[in-house]
């Protein structure tokens, strides 16, 4: 890293640590665990079946071999995991507000990490494009956060598209245990629901939908040539066309919609963060609503 990248990395750190501060303290004075649905129960040990006990829970293998009825207990794990799947791809990267996309999944990124450290949890990050871009293991500390902070603000990914699908599938496949799952991303891209379904069925999922006031107003303008940032599909736009700010704006509710609905059917918790919101206000509020 050059010199002035070190400089810019480390001062970029001290400011979301700072601004992490009334986050991470909202969430410990409200019980930080009590907004999610927990990480689950593992197994503890077996012992002598008694009156009153599950009888689903018989371990017979151990019963056969003692002669008596045993059973197994289970303990509610003491720490949670949080897995952070990050969309780097080149849509969140686009042309927009000053304070872009990407700026505000860089800060939603290190607030819940930093939350997750300060309540000794252990934190992991997926980031991918159409490809898996980076894959680092949960851990505890602060020194393992500072590596996946230094990793978001300093990564540059190779693709360009969204393969939220093989995202998901990914996760699946590395987080066996049950823990929470945050998918930070625009969500423009599709073919993903199944897989979404299936995460959701193991973790408490949670998908963070940032966005653009662009996205949803379609400024008055003269005839623009667009270009799709992913694929590079070029058209042309009118601005001063009201009949296609009109289709602009439908299209991106609709899309907006659809989303909202197909997570709710799926139990998936959402937040939705623009660009001109403040992200840690945004957070501390949808964690006080979940509580509730």
């Amino acid at each position: 890293m050059a010199s002035r990248d070190r400089s810019r990395y480390f001062s970029n750190v001290k400011r979301l640590q700072l601004i992490s501060t009334k986050l991470v303290e909202d969430l410990l004075a409200g019980n930080y665990r009590s907004v999610f649905k927990g990480p689950g129960i593992e197994f503890d040990e077996v012992r002598e079946y008694v009156d009153g006990d599950d009888a689903r829970l018989i371990d017979w293998n151990v019963s056969s071999r003692l002669d008596a009825a045993y059973t197994k207990t289970f303990r509610e794990e003491r720490e949670l995991t949080l897995f952070l799947i990050v969309d780097l791809s080149a849509s969140l990267r686009s042309a927009g507000s000053a304070e872009g996309r990407a700026e505000v999944e860089r800060l939603l990124f290190a607030l819940l990490t930093f939350a997750a450290v300060q309540n000794n949890d252990r934190v992991g990050a997926l980031f991918f494009t159409d490809r898996i871009e980076n894959w680092v293991p949960p851990m505890k500390g602060k020194k393992h956060a500072l590596r996946l902070l230094q990793d978001m603000l300093s990564f540059r990914p190779e693709g360009r598209g969204s393969d939220m699908a093989g995202a998901l599938r990914t996760a699946i496949e590395t987080q066996k245990r049950r823990g929470i799952c945050v998918v930070l991303s625009d969500f423009k891209t599709a073919g993903y629901y199944r897989e979404l379904s299936v995460l959701a069925k193991r973790h408490d999922v949670i998908a963070v939908r940032v966005s653009d006031p662009i996205d949803e107003v379609y400024p008055p303008s003269g005839l623009v040539q667009l270009e799709d940032p992913e694929t590079g599909v070029t058209i042309l736009a009118s601005g001063a066309s009201k009949s296609f700010r009109r289709q602009y704006r439908d299209f991106w509710e609709v899309h907006r919609r659809q989303w909202a609905r197909e997570c709710r059917r799926r139990g998936i918790a959402t937040l939705e963060v623009r660009t001109d919101d403040d992200p840690v206000a945004r957070l501390i509020d949808f964690f006080r609503r979940r509580k509730r």
